[in-house]
């Protein structure tokens, strides 16, 4: 259980090593993060900090969210997020979260939405192998059997089919930063990330 910070994916690029080698790197973005609420176990059941990420202008943002966030300031934020910590009393509402949490070789965890792929086939969404091409089979892409026949009667749930590809939260693990530019407010971490660009990411240093 850890604090972290939110930021938006600029994009992919590569930098080079010591020894020459290139490696793929995302940029993100980190912008104004500010600590919004501090929930304990004897008030809320949990111990967790919420973080305000994204200032906007305060009269695009809902009343009951103004009155929230008026405790740090009457700021109004685009988005809300939760990090669960060990002890949130060492925390101070209002308190801003910055690039000082990280360093350069620190592993994080990434949270975030994929990229939406729309509807997919068996092949494309889990990977099937396809029907034989010759020979008068008429099954090139088909899904082929679902399950028994009079008994069960039904599908069982989880059976892998054709639908939804992409657009689900992924967590990628031990990912590594590789640099720092605190002037830019940017990090760049090893390999790829969830989503697009200008998609937002959940940055969670590691205990």
């Amino acid at each position: 259980m850890a604090i972290g910070v939110f930021g938006e994916k600029l994009g992919m690029t590569h930098i080079f090593n010591e020894e020459g080698s290139s490696i793929p790197v995302t940029l993100i973005k980190i912008d104004t993060c500010q600590i919004s609420q501090i929930k304990t176990y004897d008030t809320d059941g949990y111990n967790a900090v919420q973080v305000a990420y994204g200032e906007k202008k305060l009269d695009t943002v809902s009343k009951p969210l103004r009155g929230h966030l008026e405790k740090i300031g009457s700021k109004g934020f685009k988005l809300l997020g939760e990090f669960s910590v060990e002890n949130p009393t060492s925390y101070k509402l209002g308190q801003n979260l910055t690039l000082d949490l990280f360093s350069v070789g620190q592993v994080v965890k990434i949270t975030g939405k994929s990229i939406g792929k729309g509807f997919a086939g068996n092949q494309k969404r889990h990977n099937f192998a396809r029907g034989p091409m010759t020979h008068g089979s008429k099954n090139h892409r088909l899904p082929g059997s679902i399950g028994a026949g009079s008994t069960p009667g039904r599908v069982y749930p989880g059976k892998k089919m054709a639908g939804q590809l992409g657009n689900a939260t992924v967590t990628i693990k031990n990912t590594e930063i590789l640099y720092i530019n605190k002037d830019e407010s940017v990090i760049a971490l090893r390999g790829s990330l969830p989503g697009k660009k200008k998609n937002i990411l959940k940055i969670i240093t590691k205990d």
